[in-house]
């Protein structure tokens, strides 16, 4: 999974360079040869994009970075973590969930994935099965049973 994410973040890093690069200069270039800068728009919105642009490689290379420092070894085998799968039972209703915990650049919510820094992330790690957690909404609090958990060790 690590990996993984760490491919996705590489080929955005691999585009966004390549716009930055090559692009975004062409842009610039042709908009300067239409002449007045002070009114030309394609000038102000090249440049706009080539800030947003460096932004956006500063933000994936802190990330690449900080998965590069994630020793798998540290993470739990019997606990909730990262990557970690999880099924849950709401106390209240009974409906089973389940919950695929990951970074906040790999959520899909469709999916059923869950930042690890999102409040039900939160309120999972560190659990392990049979173990209940309460889940503190805006709206409702909710009282889950962790009931079938997969780590990313048995992935």
């Amino acid at each position: 999974m690590i990996e993984e994410l760490k491919v996705k973040l590489g080929q955005e890093v691999e585009k966004l360079q390549h716009e930055l690069s090559v692009v975004l200069p062409r842009e610039i270039r042709r908009a300067v040869e239409m002449g007045d800068l002070r009114e030309n728009s394609e000038y102000k919105a090249a440049l706009e994009r080539q800030q947003l642009v460096q932004a956006r490689l500063g933000q994936l290379r802190q990330r690449l970075s900080k998965l590069s420092s994630i020793d798998i070894m540290q993470i739990p085998a019997d606990k909730v973590g990262l990557g970690s799968q999880v099924v849950v039972k709401d106390e209240a209703t009974g409906e089973k969930e389940t919950y695929s915990l990951v970074f906040g650049d790999s959520v899909e919510f469709e999916d059923g994935h869950v930042s690890m820094s999102s409040p039900i992330g939160l309120s999972l790690v560190g659990k392990g099965v049979g173990d209940t957690t309460i889940l503190r909404l805006p709206a409702r609090t909710r009282t889950l049973r962790i009931v079938a958990l997969k780590t990313i060790h048995q992935s």
